[in-house]
């Protein structure tokens, strides 16, 4: 009885270090996806910033694909993104696309660097491209959230939705916070008075 608690002990204790180990390695790749990006980022880098050698790391993540999509879900699961599920309530299409607006571009603003990293390195890794192949969908989605109530109609309304499109799109939020230098609030009112100017409001 004792040598088979022992030996559960043991096989625990070994499951936590590979856990531990396997976190490591993940919060490595995530830091070094933001300071340098997906792109280059070489396995011998992750090593060496999770403190282990590169064979450990290849015996948890096999491929490339593993740990990138183990890298996504970590820093989705501590920035998730915008949740439009409370926005088909606001009847007031203005202010359901302020309240939209808002959110991504706190989203955006709260780790810029990976974001410009991801996007820029996505078309050259095809496992990083898999991994963010959703984000379209997920913005359509968004957009037809937002489309309705705005009173436009056939070209009109093509036109809403492109301009809907632009002003939730990361490089336009750049634009207006980084290279225009709008404070967050006035950012969002510029990207609305696109909308409602398209609009016709």
């Amino acid at each position: 009885m004792v040598v088979q608690q022992k030996r559960k002990y043991e096989l625990k204790k070994r499951a936590e270090l590979q856990e531990e180990t396997r976190c490591r390695i993940v919060e490595a790749t995530v830091d070094l996806h933001r300071e340098v990006g997906p792109a280059n980022t070489t396995i011998s880098a992750v090593a060496e910033r999770a403190g282990v050698q590169r064979l450990t790391v290849y015996r948890h993540f096999p491929d490339e694909r593993g740990l990138i999509r183990a890298c996504s879900a970590h820093w989705r699961s501590q920035h998730p993104a915008p949740d439009p599920s409370q926005w088909p309530g606001i009847a007031d299409p203005v202010e359901r696309l302020r309240t939209a607006l808002q959110g991504f571009y706190a989203y955006y603003g709260g780790d810029e660097r990976m974001a410009a990293n991801v996007r820029r390195d996505a078309p050259t890794v095809p496992a990083l491209a898999e991994v963010i192949s959703d984000l379209p969908a997920f913005m359509a989605m968004v957009v037809e959230i937002l489309a309705p109530g705005w009173g436009a109609r056939g070209a009109r309304r093509a036109r809403l939705v492109a301009a809907l499109g632009h002003v939730l799109d990361f490089d336009t939020w750049r634009s207006l916070e980084r290279r225009q230098g709008l404070a967050p609030a006035a950012a969002v009112e510029v990207a609305l008075a696109m909308v409602r100017g398209v609009a016709g409001r």
